[in-house]
């Protein structure tokens, strides 16, 4: 597979916390929901960019306990990005779930 985030994919991923990552997530959910309906491209983009980035999550053995968490948020994610019939899911909710982790994130440095 070809990583976009390829310095992440390389082992940088593996050195950052849990909330770190969502954090990451989270910024390409936001950067998805500014280019829905404005620019096709770049909405996708930033959705390929934050599948690979929950792929990398995914993978991480660290959080092999909170996996169902993990694929729970990578499902729901998919089902908002393509319009939410399964679950009814929102881009605007799964970027205010993540914002909290960046908060979190920020306030550690």
């Amino acid at each position: 597979m070809k990583f976009q985030h390829k310095e992440l994919s390389e082992g940088g991923w593996q050195k950052l916390s849990l909330a770190e990552q969502f954090a990451n997530i989270g910024s390409e959910v936001s950067r998805a929901i500014r280019w829905q309906g404005r620019d096709e491209k770049l909405f996708w983009s930033s959705v390929e960019r934050a599948l690979e980035l929950f792929y990398l999550t995914m993978s991480d053995l660290r959080w092999h306990h909170r996996l169902k968490e993990i694929t729970r948020l990578h499902e729901v994610f998919c089902d908002a990005v393509l319009g939410g019939e399964e679950y009814n899911s929102q881009l605007q909710e799964i970027e205010r779930y993540f914002f909290y982790f960046a908060l979190y994130s920020r306030k550690g440095r």
